[in-house]
């Protein structure tokens, strides 16, 4: 696992597996969010057998599948409200990238723009991309 730490309570990373799952347990990982579509996997890796896996684990696990050119005001609500409260929070997707950019646009508003994009930064993903989107949001919020 490539785990990578956006903030104290939230790390990414690319894909795993169902036997990784315990070890994120035992890291003291409490929630598990995957943002991986099931059409980008096969059945040992789906939503189905992650959500088995974080069940066994005692993590509590949320399935928001992220389509790539297909963010929804919904997604960003619902890794909102998967990311807050009981934590730690471990989210996964192909690489990571599309979680951090959930968890960026979640912070819009909240936290600079420059720091968001640090984080991300530092973590290895780059965001600017995304820019206009975290200022509309972050306006939206004002």
């Amino acid at each position: 696992m490539d785990l990578r730490q956006l903030t104290p309570d939230l790390a990414v990373s690319g894909q795993i597996t169902p036997q990784d799952v315990p070890a994120l347990a035992e890291a003291g990982f409490k929630v598990l969010i995957n943002n991986r579509p099931d059409a980008e996997v096969g059945p040992d890796e789906d939503s189905a057998a992650m959500a088995k896996a974080a069940e066994a684990a005692g993590l509590t696990y949320h399935y928001l599948p992220f389509i790539p050119g297909q963010l929804t005001s919904e997604l960003i609500d619902g890794f909102g409200s998967a990311a807050k409260g009981r934590g730690p929070h471990f989210a996964y997707c192909r690489s990571g990238n599309r979680c951090t950019v959930l968890w960026a646009l979640t912070q819009a508003g909240k936290r600079p723009e420059a720091e968001i994009l640090e984080t991300a930064t530092n973590a290895g993903y780059d965001l600017t991309s995304i820019k206009p989107m975290l200022a509309s949001l972050a306006a939206r919020k004002s």
